[in-house]
């Protein structure tokens, strides 16, 4: 266990921010498993409107630092790819 002061407030933002952390990716891939589900149904509009809703929190979670930029562009596109090709 921390035994300084400065250890435990570490600890302690360390925690706060798993837990963030384990919410925000949580939703994300929430959002994704909407697309994904739309997809296997084969419905195409409610896949666009899930597709639109998602791209922004991929972003978004990109810009924290969350998942790399490259992950959240891969998963775009190929979602994409895949809505299209319906």
């Amino acid at each position: 266990m921390a035994n300084s002061a400065q250890a435990r407030k570490r600890a302690r933002q360390a925690e706060n921010a798993r837990q963030r952390n384990a919410s925000q990716r949580s939703m994300m891939r929430t959002y994704v498993k909407k697309i994904i589900s739309a997809i296997a149904a084969g419905n195409k509009d409610d896949a666009t409107s899930a597709y639109k809703a998602a791209v922004p929190v991929l972003d978004r979670m990109a810009d924290k630092g969350l998942i790399h930029k490259n992950k959240a562009a891969r998963h775009k596109s190929r979602l994409n790819a895949q809505i299209k090709a319906l």
